[in-house]
């Protein structure tokens, strides 16, 4: 199978299409592949430590303003432009199929296959639909979408089909043993995993550093802080003016190469409400205190959250309502309660699509044939 696969903007879009590039790989291992996204987004980065060998190219786009400005006109021609080097793209590779797994970058790759005639399958990861599927779904062969009854928001779709998160997958398999170890941690330890994303977010960064002084209220609990890249420097150095060296069960990390592991390991993680991230979660069944970004399309993320919530998966945090002293108290709660703890953990598994990625093989399988 010949594959071009284009993803971008957050490693919430990138993930998936690597996972389905795995999938794929597994099946038919003979198959080839091209990754398209931008120069300026997180894809290039996480695509060359994922896989070294895998051809990427970049076209430029920028994503359109929902209200009406003159960015909006330079966006168009950016997007002939784009929609113009993919198609030379996409005629030199001569793929099979084109996926796309959300970002702007999505646009011009997955209308100028359409208009080649090359089998497309694009995939909602969220329970809103964002702007460039909306368009996408009047051109693209299937839509796939991660929240069972979604469909629905696809009017124009030809075909929507649920099919979960494909990156659901790759941490259902993940090695736990691998996680606890980088941490240098052993088998059994409990573990906490507060991360803001891919990018880090000031205000989960802002709570971590007010947590850091509340540890002793879970003992025996152990916590992993993600910051996020561009935040690390300072968010270290305040945790440390305020506690001094970092005690033993507390650890911090800009980033995780190997998330997927570190999740397999983990108690409870707190985090946005990305799809990308809630489907590894409910994939391993970990139970989650969440904290949409107020700042996304739609709220989108609120939407997400709110259905883990309804199947009392996870505890639903406002923003504003976030501080050290209310993340403890909410940690607590669910760390000091092994029952709660259990429930919820399973709660969170029912709703999980451990097989995400098969589903979506099989599906651009039918599109081929």
């Amino acid at each position: 199978m010949r594959v071009v696969l284009s993803g971008g903007g957050t490693g919430g879009h990138v993930y998936p299409a690597l996972s389905v590039l795995e999938e794929v790989s597994r099946e038919e291992p003979d198959s080839s592949f091209l990754y398209i996204g931008t120069t300026t987004g997180l894809e290039r980065g996480i695509v060359a430590k994922a896989h070294p060998d895998l051809r990427f190219e970049a076209v430029e786009i920028t994503g359109f303003r929902r209200k009406l400005s003159f960015d909006n006109v330079r966006t168009v021609v950016r997007f002939m432009k784009a929609a113009g080097h993919s198609r030379m793209l996409l005629r030199d590779f001569r793929p099979d199929i084109v996926v796309g797994t959300g970002g702007y970058v999505c646009g011009p790759v997955v209308y100028a296959a359409a208009r080649l005639g090359i089998p497309t399958l694009i995939h909602e990861q969220n329970a809103i639909p964002g702007l460039t599927n909306k368009f996408l779904s009047r051109y693209a062969d299937t839509v796939a979408v991660s929240f069972r009854g979604s469909e629905k928001n696809f009017p124009s779709a030809r075909h929507a089909v649920y099919t979960g998160n494909p990156r659901a997958t790759t941490v259902a398999y993940a090695n736990s043993f691998n996680g606890i170890r980088s941490l240098g941690l052993k088998k059994g330890d409990k573990l906490v995993l507060v991360v803001g994303g891919s990018r880090g977010a000031k205000a989960i960064n802002e709570a971590m550093i007010g947590l850091a002084s509340r540890l002793s209220r879970t003992p025996g609990v152990y916590y992993l802080f993600v910051t996020g890249e561009p935040y690390y420097e300072e968010t270290l150095a305040r945790v440390q003016e305020l506690i001094g060296p970092l005690p033993e069960r507390l650890k911090m990390r800009p980033y995780l190469h190997n998330m997927h592991e570190v999740l397999a390991a983990t108690s409870l993680i707190v985090n946005r409400a990305g799809a990308s991230f809630l489907a590894e979660i409910t994939a391993l069944g970990i139970p989650s205190i969440l904290i949409p970004s107020p700042n996304v399309t739609n709220h989108h993320q609120e939407a997400n959250a709110r259905w883990l919530e309804k199947e009392e998966a996870a505890i639903l945090l406002a923003e504003k309502e976030l501080s050290g002293e209310r993340l403890a108290r909410e940690i607590e709660a669910i760390m000091g309660n092994p029952a709660k703890r259990r429930r919820m953990a399973e709660n969170s598994r029912k709703i999980g699509e451990s097989e995400s990625a098969s589903l979506f093989y099989r599906e651009m399988v039918r599109l081929i044939r």
